[in-house]
């Protein structure tokens, strides 16, 4: 009888066990003492107690279960919240590290262009090697822009300008090692525009400066050729005759002794 009272809820069994008592007949009641039927009753109680307890607590723990499983589903969204923050931010930071990424290359661009444009104009300033007239030296670019714009004008034909243009030369750079060349061919753009005793001037000029300059007997000569030009006969032959003991080897040495030979 106890183990189908298991099937049942506590009510059910307490009134069950009741029935029962009260179904006794009445031939057996006598056998039964006061004492004896309050036990029984107290042990109905108890174990309707017992089963009572035990409903409530298992109702209590599948209610703390499901409090639990409510927080942790609560937690879990909670944390898939941050997740999904989290890589919303990750994605905004990685765009901003690829737009740094961008800048700097763009600024690295900006400033290897910069270093490459000053490195340029810095190299219009940087001596420059020159050879002329089988000399050497070191000239600035400005120099060798300027010296060659004035040969060119003196090859085109324009001697007054040129004239001009190697004059300015010589004021502008005293110092350069494309001065006795410059003088060389000042006084021949002199000497075509009649100019002959400026182009003695800077023909004397550029001995003085240069003797060993490889244009130094043709300028010897040129003044020689001012002198006749100037009928300054004496002057032409002494010009031709130092001409030829300073430069005996040279073409402008025959030259020279040619022209002696006419003067006689």
């Amino acid at each position: 009888m106890r183990a189908m009272a298991l099937h049942f809820t506590p009510k059910a069994l307490a009134a069950a066990l009741l029935l029962s008592a009260a179904l006794v007949p009445a031939s057996h009641a006598a056998l039964f003492e006061d004492s004896e039927a309050r036990r029984a009753i107290i042990e109905i109680r108890q174990r309707v107690d017992g089963l009572q307890q035990s409903q409530q607590r298992s109702a209590e723990e599948a209610r703390r279960q499901a409090e639990e499983n409510s927080q942790l589903r609560r937690s879990l969204l909670d944390l898939q919240g941050e997740i999904d923050t989290l890589k919303a931010e990750q994605s905004k930071l990685r765009g901003q590290n690829e737009q740094l990424l961008r800048d700097a290359a763009d600024l690295q661009k900006r400033q290897k262009d910069i270093a490459q444009g000053v490195d340029e104009r810095l190299k219009q300033f940087e001596p420059v090697k020159v050879t002329l007239d089988g000399q050497e030296f070191q000239a600035d670019p400005a120099e060798k822009k300027d010296f060659e714009a004035a040969l060119a004008v003196f090859r085109s034909g324009k001697f007054g300008d040129a004239s001009t243009a190697f004059a300015a030369f010589v004021r502008q750079y005293p110092r350069s090692g494309f001065v006795p060349s410059a003088r060389f061919w000042l006084g021949n753009a002199q000497y075509a525009t009649r100019d002959y005793k400026e182009a003695i001037g800077n023909f004397k000029a550029m001995l003085a400066e240069a003797p060993g300059h490889a244009r130094a007997p043709e300028a010897a000569l040129s003044i020689a050729n001012c002198q006749i030009e100037l009928k300054d006969t004496r002057a032409a032959r002494k010009t031709l005759e130092d001409l030829v003991r300073a430069y005996p080897h040279a073409e402008a040495a025959s030259a020279a002794k040619e022209r002696l030979s006419r003067l006689k």
